[in-house]
């Protein structure tokens, strides 16, 4: 078995100058960071008084389940003789809060649209979807059920 260790740097940045003295008195404001890669600038949703112009942690887990799924989808396609020559997805999530302010994602849908080569086979190509929770890091370690609406597009030859 082989161990990948993950580190990233989280810095609030929304001290208006009385700290949390009250809910209102402070921005929800920060940065996240690792070595490497720009920061990212973070908020909370603005339901939860956040910054709309910042990601929030809501976005960034639709994100990283979309991406994940993204990448090991075209492994599995590379490896099953697939070409994709493009992939796009508008994933979406439904997080459901009680009435304690606590809450869960209920679901999560993502919608690739894939374009694929004519020598390509497109039930495969559909398919392949469904295998990818196998083997995706992030779809693995979450409880929240993903679905799929899959849209493949078959390249037509140059003629």
């Amino acid at each position: 078995m082989t161990t990948h260790d993950y580190e990233i740097q989280l810095t609030w940045t929304g001290n208006s100058g009385a700290g949390t003295a009250s809910p209102r008195a402070y921005s929800r404001d920060h940065e996240v960071a690792a070595s490497g890669p720009p920061a990212l600038l973070g908020s909370s949703d603005p339901a939860f008084r956040g910054d709309p112009t910042r990601w929030n942690p809501e976005q960034l887990y639709l994100a990283s389940v979309a991406q994940c799924h993204m990448l090991w989808y075209l492994g599995l396609a590379a490896q099953a003789g697939v070409v994709v020559t493009a992939y796009e997805d508008h994933p979406a999530g439904i997080m459901v809060e009680e009435a304690t302010g606590a809450g869960q994602f209920e679901s999560v849908t993502l919608r690739p649209t894939v374009t694929i080569t004519a020598a390509s086979d497109p039930a495969a190509a559909a398919e392949l979807h469904e295998r990818v929770g196998d083997y995706c890091f992030i779809a693995r370690s979450i409880k929240t059920p993903i679905h799929h609406e899959v849209v493949v597009h078959v390249e037509t030859p140059e003629s």
